[in-house]
């Protein structure tokens, strides 16, 4: 799934930039995913009242036949901005009704005791896969086109589908099936609203990534930063899943650490200021780039300024990582399972809208200031928003993870 739709969103906004050369269009892309916002809340209480597995299997059903019309589209010639946007905002609708389906699923397959690393695990093998994606998606693109990278993506689409039907697990919800209705909704609601910890980790999301989306913006950084185009894009990409496959690992370490809440806030604001660092750092402000070394009777030339934005896009990547690992495992930690669905999908609505409109401002905003310095705001921005959540949130910095005994015998 993350394979299927990285590559799908990297090489839609990639011909779309190399179409229209505007940061703006880009913007529009996470505009449209704002429409999937009121399907999450609902598609949290669904997956508390359904078989999470065969929604899971159904709403993946959707972004295959959306990936198959795509690529028609394309090896047509008749592909256009309008038709990414109409199956980016259709396929994010229906890709939130079993968003939630898959964290609920993990207390499922694995004993609580174990939940912080099976968050990680989740999270690695997303990682993973999207590290991969560049090395399909840059030799792809460049070479090939839009066309033939969207059938690969289509065939990768495919495995998403069949994969949730052979967990072994019960899929079957607690208690008996049933509808969604309003009373359901409004219960998750209060759940989260009356909870010490989940809606100061939700704003500390919010206000976060809002001011420093990046992720889904590689082609405009990759050009406007260093000068470079999809093979720039490409590398950020997989330099900052790399990041965050390290920063997965990372959490493995702290699965006896009791403060999880700090780790939290800790790992953000280390992000807030490599924010700053990321910024800063582009080559209009040096006047030579290139640096050349000599190893056995060879020279090579590389861009130090990129070498080092990969770098600190990598460090992005780790730091963000730790952080909604984190936050993942301190939802399926302190929620019950008859409400993991619905607490999930506001953890996913917090973030993914988060997500959307950090992809308007920054694109936006970076338009208007350029790149390294709509950074460096989002830096500054990030970082009192840690201290505010710190200082006005006291749940989180308080927070301690009790490990359940096992009984005797």
């Amino acid at each position: 799934m993350t394979m299927a739709m990285t590559m799908r969103l990297l090489s839609t906004s990639q011909w779309i930039y190399d179409e229209t050369g505007s940061a703006a269009q880009l913007g529009i892309l996470g505009a449209v995913q704002l429409l999937q916002m009121p399907v999450v809340i609902y598609g949290g209480a669904l997956a508390d009242v359904v078989n999470r597995k065969v929604l899971m299997s159904l709403t993946q059903t959707v972004s295959l036949v959306s990936l198959i019309i795509l690529t028609l589209l394309a090896f047509s010639e008749v592909l256009a901005p309008w038709h990414i946007w109409v199956v980016t905002g259709v396929t994010g609708m229906v890709n939130m009704l079993g968003s939630s389906a898959r964290p609920a699923m993990l207390p499922r397959c694995v004993p609580r005791s174990h939940l912080t690393n099976a968050v990680t695990i989740s999270t690695s093998s997303m990682q993973v896969a999207a590290i991969t994606v560049p090395f399909l998606f840059g030799p792809l693109y460049i070479n090939y086109g839009i066309a033939p990278t969207l059938l690969v993506t289509t065939c990768i689409a495919g495995v998403s589908v069949i994969a949730p039907l052979i967990i072994r697990a019960s899929g079957a919800p607690e208690g008996g099936g049933g509808g969604v209705k309003l009373q359901t909704i409004i219960e998750g609601f209060n759940f989260v609203r009356r909870h010490p910890i989940l809606p100061g980790l939700y704003m500390l999301d919010i206000g976060v990534t809002i001011f420093s989306f990046y992720r889904m913006l590689f082609p405009f950084f990759s050009q406007e930063l260093y000068g470079m185009g999809a093979q720039g894009t490409a590398l950020l990409t997989s330099a900052n899943a790399t990041g965050g496959v390290v920063g997965s690992m990372i959490v493995f370490i702290t699965e006896r650490w009791r403060r999880k809440g700090m780790i939290v806030l800790v790992a953000t604001l280390v992000y807030a200021l490599l924010l700053l660092a990321w910024g800063f750092n582009r080559v209009d402000l040096v006047d030579n780039p290139n640096l050349t070394l000599g190893l056995f009777d060879l020279s090579y030339t590389f861009n130090y300024i990129f070498a080092i934005g990969l770098v600190l896009v990598a460090l992005l990547g780790g730091t963000d990582a730790i952080g909604m690992t984190m936050r993942q495992a301190l939802v399926q930690l302190t929620a019950p399972d008859n409400m993991l669905g619905r607490a999930s999908s506001a953890h996913s609505f917090s973030a993914m809208g988060a997500n959307h409109l950090g992809q308007m401002e920054v694109s936006f905003v970076g338009g208007i200031i350029g790149a390294g310095n709509v950074m460096i705001l989002g830096g500054f921005i990030s970082v009192i928003v840690v201290f505010v959540i710190w200082r006005y949130t006291p749940g989180i910095r308080n927070y301690r993870y009790r490990p359940q005994r096992r009984p005797a015998g």
